[in-house]
């Protein structure tokens, strides 16, 4: 083990020397090509992750900044460095993580989810859905999905099989085996269908923003997306009930223990409906934010402030939240990185030699081909947060050289909107995936089955998008 991790340490830093000591590409000028061999040693860094991921994306940006890779001058390097962390969005990811905190604390995330096991539970389909719902209920508010759905859904998910002796080595298709899946094919779908719902998807809009100077806006990805992600949300639990039924047709016995458990927590407390009122609150604003003239990591901050004072979570809760804090060193090293590749030159350069291969081509065709690639690129990555960092700029700046200005935004929505879907293609695809493949029900050959199908209905669904919004 020991071993294998020296050399995961040691591939990333040997791939950015071979590409640094490679000759110049013509056009490209050599801090360019030394900062591209860092940034490169970073993706691949993040693929393997021998070292936690903000350190990986810290370890860049200071030896970027430090050998004055990006900027003319010293200052200039250390603004750069330091631009990721007063980026807006960033301070949004650490915020929302806050509100999922604040979920989990109250009980409210458990106490919806047996809810709905409750009232839908009585047949597997309606378990499904019960699955699917907690989620979608829970995706605005909680920007992991690792922490909505495998945080938050799996452990009260994966007991309900049990009850029908429905074990990974024992009949694991009577019942486990659909929820599993029904389980991370909606966490895909909702983690597009809102800005929120996916932390990758914020830092996409804060890459997007830096590329082509265009924001999107909560109310504007929701409205854009949900006209496929809403009838992929809902079809998810009768599709996957179809190709990969369950043996087990009837659960009495489900909304029963969901009834005990609810017995268990008692009465609903006053720090849930406190939560519940301001995951509205900030809902709302995010949602008209533009309308009423609140920014929506401000909105973000203010809720927060109102999670602490009213005692839904604590100071020491914030300050100690390795996991947010993790994620806002990460997401701000990795926003400057990027910003980085087109502040040095690389991502004109790059973009212009793809370019050339895709000029004969109508914006249209070149559009639906971008979207495609980007989608199917993502079997090569373990990291939707890898992905998007490596592939975003890049294929924005090619748009930027090919297509008229009206079309560059709705191909950032197809673009960006894909980020949680792709998710649903292999079982290392995203954060949860690990987890519900982990749980045994679902064999690896299976897995990349329905991936392969569930996949193709989802990118089907983008490309149906595109054709609308263009």
């Amino acid at each position: 083990m020991f071993q294998s991790n020296k050399i995961k340490i040691f591939l990333p830093i040997l791939v950015a020397i071979i590409v640094a000591v490679l000759p110049t590409p013509e056009g490209l000028s050599v801090n360019a090509h030394y900062f591209f061999a860092v940034f490169l040693g970073v993706i691949v860094g993040l693929i393997l992750e021998p070292i936690p991921a903000a350190l990986i994306g810290l370890t860049g940006v200071a030896f970027s900044a430090t050998f004055g890779l990006v900027g003319d001058t010293a200052k200039a390097s250390r603004d750069w460095a330091l631009s990721g962390f007063s980026n807006g969005v960033i301070w949004l990811i650490f915020a929302a993580f806050m509100f999922a905190l604040g979920y989990k604390k109250s009980g409210l995330g458990k106490r919806i989810a047996l809810l709905l096991v409750k009232m839908l539970g009585k047949t597997s389909l309606g378990l499904g859905y019960a699955v699917a719902f907690a989620d979608g209920i829970l995706s605005p508010f909680m920007p992991s999905n690792t922490a909505r759905s495998a945080g938050t859904i799996f452990p009260i998910a994966i007991n309900i099989p049990q009850m029908f002796d429905s074990t990974p080595d024992n009949n694991p298709r009577k019942l486990g085996s659909y929820i599993s899946w029904v389980a991370i094919a909606a966490t895909c779908v909702t983690s597009s269908m809102f800005l929120t719902a996916l932390a990758p998807n914020l830092l996409a809009v804060s890459l997007v923003e830096k590329s082509t100077g265009l924001v999107i806006e909560w109310g504007q990805w929701f409205s854009t997306l949900s006209i496929i992600m809403i009838p992929l949300f809902l079809l998810v639990p009768f599709l996957t009930y179809i190709v990969y039924p369950p043996e087990q047709k009837s659960s009495p016995e489900a909304p029963a223990w969901a009834a005990k458990e609810l017995a268990s927590m008692g009465p609903i407390t006053k720090k849930e409906l406190i939560m519940l009122g301001l995951g509205m609150l900030a809902l709302v604003m995010w949602i008209f934010g533009k309308q009423i003239g609140v920014n929506g990591t401000t909105a973000a901050l203010a809720v927060l402030s109102l999670l602490v004072l009213t005692n839904v979570i604590s100071w020491e809760d914030v300050i100690t939240n390795k996991g947010a804090i993790n994620v806002f060193i990460w997401f701000a090293t990795l926003v400057a990185m990027a910003s980085g590749l087109k502040k040095v030159g690389f991502l004109k350069w790059a973009a212009g030699l793809i370019s050339g291969g895709l000029v004969s081509f109508d914006p249209v065709s070149i559009v639906i081909l971008l979207v495609v690639l980007f989608f199917l690129f993502h079997y090569l990555f373990a990291s939707v947060t890898a992905h998007t960092v490596a592939l975003l700029p890049l294929f924005l700046g090619v748009a930027t050289n090919l297509l008229p200005a009206s079309m560059i935004e709705p191909l950032a929505l197809l673009l960006v909107g894909s980020l949680g879907l792709m998710g649903i293609i292999t079982p290392y695809a995203t954060g949860p995936s690990p987890i519900w493949y982990g749980a045994g029900y679902i064999t690896q050959a299976t897995w990349w089955k329905l991936g392969a199908l569930f996949g193709a209905i989802y990118l089907g669904a983008l490309v149906i998008l595109g054709f609308i919004i263009l």
